[in-house]
């Protein structure tokens, strides 16, 4: 049996699709809607990064990922005409709850409070929010990703964080 040859550009594309696969397909899915469709993007994606220079992208690969990512999710919303929200059967779907029955119950109803919250912003906010601290990038990663200025990310997230407390009756909500 032969072995494959690796090859230092290949072995670096391995890596990032390890690393970075599922954080893309979940972000694509919220951006479009749809699991398969997020897998279709994330695919692109990869096929994409087949073309680039390991150099070029050196420090800034998970930036450059999101960017083709958010960019091939919003052609094809373009395409389809609107994003699809997801279901609450969806959202369940999305991670599995640890701990307790009683610890299960409290969190799925503090999810399912968050998102909700978060379904109430405006999509930027909703992406930046979902970039900071799903992903964890940072402010200037996130204006990597979008194309908004880090002060402007700032006051994105400090903005939606504000309406995510008004929304859930947190102290500390500034009207």
């Amino acid at each position: 049996m032969a072995k494959l040859a690796t090859s230092p550009k290949k072995d670096w594309i391995v890596q990032a699709l390890l690393q970075h696969e599922g954080v893309l397909i979940r972000y694509a899915r919220r951006l479009t809607g749809d699991v398969e469709t997020a897998r279709e993007v994330v695919q692109d994606v990869f096929l994409k990064l087949c073309h680039q220079s390991p150099a070029e992208l050196d420090g800034k690969l998970p930036q450059w990922l999101f960017t083709v990512c958010r960019n091939k999710a919003f052609d094809i919303r373009r395409k389809q005409g609107r994003m699809k929200p997801l279901t609450e059967a969806q959202v369940e779907n999305c991670e599995a709850v640890d701990g307790t029955p009683e610890a299960k119950t409290v969190q799925k109803e503090s999810h399912a409070q968050v998102v909700d919250a978060v379904a109430l912003l405006p999509s930027l906010q909703q992406e930046v929010i979902r970039l900071r601290f799903q992903e964890k990038m940072s402010y200037k990663q996130i204006g990597e990703v979008t194309g908004k200025s880090v002060s402007n990310v700032g006051y994105l997230i400090h903005t939606a964080i504000n309406a995510l407390r008004g929304h859930m009756n947190v102290p500390g909500h500034a009207d």
